[in-house]
């Protein structure tokens, strides 16, 4: 990357395709200010993708390249997804060893920019190893090759570090990484903020009721009970599904009555009850309770309600 011209950008990226974050936001821009690799850590829904994409943005354009490639983390994603393969049809042509049979992978479409691995702690221990060169030296030796490909990318991956359905990162493999810590947004306000610039409009929703919705899903990530927390995705589907079943039922403000069924279909299957707690409730019922108990102490705080 022309580091001159990349100093200049990233004094000027605001990122502010993400509300919030800013801890976050400055320790990308100074990890791609020194070429380091990096993987963002935390939960889903908080906007990992969209603050790479908004920082790739920012990035000097080159002809030909692409300055956000995406690859999506998988036990079945292999070496030739991502380095490359020999094309036997230019194999033939070219001749087995010839530069030309080669068919380059993601990481070289990434040139010159970011190749985005979401969830890369769900590659396995094979494809971290084949990517070390890469990582390190900007370049890859493919097969029996007598030169070497160059793969001038940064690599941001993400990984949720409640989830243990994925491949253990090896430490050599971590070694070439910086991490970043990303959490939920960090106030009340900045959430409210991140609804009204996201979600979806079809009627009304009154300021009270969106400040409803923004602290009854915010009570739930501070739920002892919980081991699985609902992310921005779910605040968002709430608010959204809320206007819907106010639609449907022929009215263009949003009612208090409106929130509760959305709950059920919104909510209960983004959280996860901890082992102690699955022996007495289930998500539905203690969605819905945890609702109904914040709807009672509003309406108490308000002197009995509308």
């Amino acid at each position: 990357m022309d580091r001159e011209r990349l100093k200049a950008v990233l004094l000027k990226a605001s990122l502010d395709d993400i509300l919030g974050q800013e801890p976050a936001k400055q320790q990308l821009k100074s990890a791609l200010l020194m070429g380091r690799h990096v993987i963002l850590i935390g939960p889903p829904g908080i906007g990992k993708t969209t603050l790479v994409k908004n920082l790739a943005s920012y990035l000097p354009e080159r002809e030909g390249k692409q300055r956000f490639v995406r690859v999506q983390g998988s036990p079945d994603l292999t070496a030739e997804d991502l380095i490359g393969d020999i094309d036997p049809v230019k194999a033939l042509e070219h001749g087995p060893l010839s530069p030309e049979a080669f068919t380059p992978g993601k990481i070289f479409k990434a040139d010159g920019g970011i190749l985005f691995f979401d969830e890369v702690n769900r590659c396995s221990e094979k494809l971290q190893n084949a990517l070390l060169q890469a990582l390190e030296e900007h370049k890859v030796t493919i097969g029996s090759y007598d030169v070497d490909f160059e793969a001038d990318f940064i690599l941001i991956g993400t990984m949720n570090p409640e989830d243990n359905s994925t491949e253990p990162l090896s430490d050599v493999f971590l070694d070439r990484f910086d991490l970043v810590a990303m959490g939920y947004p960090e106030s009340q306000r900045v959430e409210e903020d991140i609804v009204e610039s996201k979600a979806q409009r079809l009627v009304t929703v009154p300021e009270d009721l969106k400040q409803l919705i923004v602290t009854y899903v915010r009570s739930l990530r501070e739920d002892d009970q919980l081991e699985k927390l609902p992310s921005v995705r779910a605040t968002i589907g709430l608010y959204e599904r809320a206007q819907s079943n106010a639609y449907l039922s022929g009215r263009s403000v949003v009612q208090v009555e409106d929130l509760g069924p959305a709950v059920d279909s919104v909510i209960a299957h983004r959280i996860r009850l901890k082992p102690s707690a699955q022996f007495l409730t289930t998500p539905e019922q203690h969605a819905r309770h945890a609702y109904e108990e914040l709807l009672q102490d509003r309406l108490k705080a308000i002197g009995g309600g509308r």
